[in-house]
């Protein structure tokens, strides 16, 4: 006998058959999904057993339900290093929104011309400036330029307003012995070329000649390198520690030596300076001086031009790039817009990262926040912190954005030499971690099983931090449906 099923399923016959089939098929899958998390999990205890000695917190979670697949420490507080961009990023995404951009104007006022400062960290940065094609030092140039077209042939004083941020350009819990890095370069409310200077050091017949980019007379240099025709080579940078802005290089050089990037100081005074160097290259006198502080309109403002950089760039910058400057500068933005009455600062900054970390549900004994780059050493977050907080961006309308802000393994950022095996290359999304004694990764694995968020953190490394973080991450790569 054959029986129409369409006409049994409308007189209700086969009703109790349907809800038996759904519950099946429901939990089917999830004692697939159960399955699947329980093999991942005994690979993962098996890695860990042969690494006895390595200090872990990690949390997996499956990205469609946010349900755990795997935890060990996971709610343990660990020192985050880079991976606290992601919180900084995130954070900043939910309060300054997707469509936020940084703007720097320039005005004239009286005789002054007034730079007006937004904190964007990406004023001048070559990185971005190359993507967008514009040359190196297009935005002074372009200053001069504009202020000539309007017959302007002098100026008195130019005045570099940097109030949006707070005074204090380096965070006390940064290494005072890295200051002079990239990575710990000052946060100002003018920012420019990543408030460094490249230096390349050559040495031709016994010569050795330092050359500086952006070309100034702003920084200056006591070169102390030894020319040499054999045996190794390698160039030190010192800051002079009684004298501001003086770098000291020591060391030896054969043929070249860089470039390499040396933070500076006062970040907003070497911009005003090669804006004035520009403005002189076009015919236009200063007569006054060359002054940061808070704009006091003595007259009309004109507004003679403005420079914007959007979100997503700096997001990417700090993310994909590791730029520290690019973080906590948007912490700084986030304190600013959070109290208008008050410059951003870092304290500023610490309270809306809580205040997110808070929204999220994370218990206040799972962070601690310091910084937004991670420099600092005294901040904390666990595994089961960043993975949450992943999971909210991956829910999010803007997370094509924060998914773009990501290093992709194997093809770009930070994430460029990890698993360049062809199985692997592409599938992890992601931010690296690396202090002394600290390892982390943190992002999003595309596996057969579907998108899997993932936390990995290592202190305290007494073993192979990094092998076993791949392959934790290998095993979440090969999971299968």
């Amino acid at each position: 006998m054959r029986i129409n099923i369409a006409l049994a399923r409308r007189m209700g016959l086969l009703k109790y058959h349907d809800i038996t089939c759904r519950r099946s098929i429901g939990l089917l899958l999830l004692m697939t999904a159960l399955a699947a998390g329980a093999d991942l999990g005994s690979q993962i205890d098996r890695i860990l057993r042969a690494y006895p000695h390595a200090d872990l917190s990690i949390h997996i979670l499956r990205a469609s339900d946010g349900q755990t697949i795997y935890a060990h420490q996971a709610t343990r507080p660990m020192i985050p290093a880079s991976n606290m961009k992601l919180v900084t990023c995130a954070a900043a995404l939910r309060y300054l929104g997707p469509d936020f951009v940084y703007t720097t104007r320039v005005y004239l006022c009286d005789q002054d011309l007034v730079i007006v400062g937004s904190g964007d960290p990406l004023l001048g940065d070559r990185q971005t400036d190359r993507r967008y094609g514009r040359p190196p030092e297009w935005i002074p140039a372009d200053i001069a330029n504009r202020l000539a077209a309007m017959g302007v042939a002098s100026i008195r004083d130019i005045v570099l307003d940097t109030t949006i941020f707070d005074d204090q350009r380096v965070h006390p819990a940064w290494p005072a012995d890295q200051l002079n890095r990239w990575y710990a370069s000052e946060v100002c409310g003018i920012n420019y070329n990543c408030n460094c200077i490249a230096l390349t050091v050559t040495s031709q017949q016994g010569s050795v000649r330092v050359m500086m980019d952006p070309p100034n007379s702003y920084i200056r240099l006591i070169n102390r390198v030894e020319a040499v025709r054999r045996g190794p080579t390698g160039v030190a940078a010192y800051r002079q520690p009684d004298a501001p802005n003086t770098i000291i290089l020591k060391g030896t050089c054969r043929d070249q030596e860089g470039p390499f990037d040396i933070a500076i100081e006062r970040p907003a005074m070497l911009f005003g300076w090669l804006i004035a160097n520009a403005m002189a290259k076009a015919g236009i006198r200063i007569n006054g001086q060359l002054l940061e502080k808070a704009a006091m309109p003595r007259g009309q403002m004109t507004l003679v031009c403005q420079y914007q950089t959007q979100l997503k760039d700096c997001l990417m910058r700090a993310n994909k790039d590791s730029l520290g400057l690019a973080a906590e500068a948007l912490l700084k933005t986030m304190a600013a817009r959070s109290r208008p009455d008050r410059p951003g600062s870092w304290a500023g900054g610490q309270a809306v990262l809580t205040n997110y970390l808070a929204s999220l549900g994370i218990e206040p004994e799972q962070f601690r926040i310091d910084d937004g780059s991670g420099l600092s050493r005294n901040n904390r977050l666990s595994a089961c912190c960043l993975t949450r907080v992943l999971y909210d961006m991956y829910k999010d309308q803007a997370w094509d954005l924060f998914k773009g802000s990501l290093a992709i393994a194997g093809v770009d950022g930070t994430l460029q030499r990890y698993f360049p095996d062809a199985r692997f290359s592409g599938r992890v999304l992601g931010k690296t971690g690396y202090l002394s004694q600290v390892r982390a990764l943190s992002g999003l694995c595309t596996s057969d099983g579907g998108d899997i968020i993932f936390s990995i953190l290592a202190n305290e490394d007494k073993a192979d931090a990094r092998q076993v973080i791949n392959e934790v991450v290998k095993a979440i790569l090969e999971q299968k449906d």
